[in-house]
């Protein structure tokens, strides 16, 4: 049996050039770059925790990645989905556009979805009437409720729109003095801590990295 012939490029036709290095680099460089920016655009986004207005559930130094696809496929250029999977639901963690400011991004959990009556009574927090277990939050001035609206506070949730709030109730910037988030601006939803970092220490917070946001 004789052995297998080698391909040779037909006569008068020149051997194929090899892609030198760099031109290679350079491609997988930029296909890098594609592959990135339609994740970041359509998929998935990293954030980081700047404040402590979610702390105990997020800690300054935490960074997170955030789903863009927990609620559907939007449009990046003008904030319109092209087809809806789902809706924020209470209790969800969202990076929404801040209404003050659509150029800053911020975090807080839902509290209130459209048409829900929204109470908060000496920072007892109900919702059409009933009141709302919410053990991942915290009050560092348990002694104050007199203030209006951080802990007094009604309205109703139009449509469309979410009421939010940070787990640290007492220091958190959020629906009670700026009003509501839009829907078609909410970024998308928090899911996991991928690194942290203890600026204080110096040092690595090992037990958050994974973590999953509730």
């Amino acid at each position: 049996m004789s052995d297998p012939l080698l391909s040779l490029p037909p006569q008068g036709e020149p051997t194929p050039k090899k892609k030198s290095l760099a031109r290679e680099l350079t491609e997988g460089l930029l296909t890098a770059f594609v592959i990135a920016a339609v994740l970041k655009l359509f998929v998935i986004q990293a954030f980081r925790i700047p404040s402590g207005s979610m702390i105990p559930t997020l800690l300054v130094g935490d960074q997170i990645l955030v789903s863009k696809l927990s609620y559907g496929i939007k449009n990046p250029f003008h904030d319109r989905y092209l087809f809806r999977t789902g809706h924020p639901h209470r209790g969800d963690v969202v990076v929404f556009k801040w209404p003050k400011d659509e150029t800053k991004d911020f975090i807080k959990r839902v509290v209130g979805i459209p048409g829900d009556h929204i109470q908060i009574v000496k920072k007892q927090v109900y919702v059409n009437g009933a009141l709302q277990n919410e053990p991942y939050t915290q009050s560092i001035d348990p002694g104050t409720t007199s203030q209006i609206p951080r802990d007094n506070f009604e309205t109703v949730v139009p449509p469309h729109s979410y009421f939010v709030m940070g787990d640290n109730r007492d220091d958190s910037y959020d629906s009670r003095f700026w009003g509501f988030v839009k829907s078609r601006k909410i970024v998308g939803r928090a899911i996991l801590i991928y690194w942290s970092w203890n600026k204080e220490h110096d040092a690595i917070r090992l037990p958050r990295l994974g973590r999953i946001i509730h």
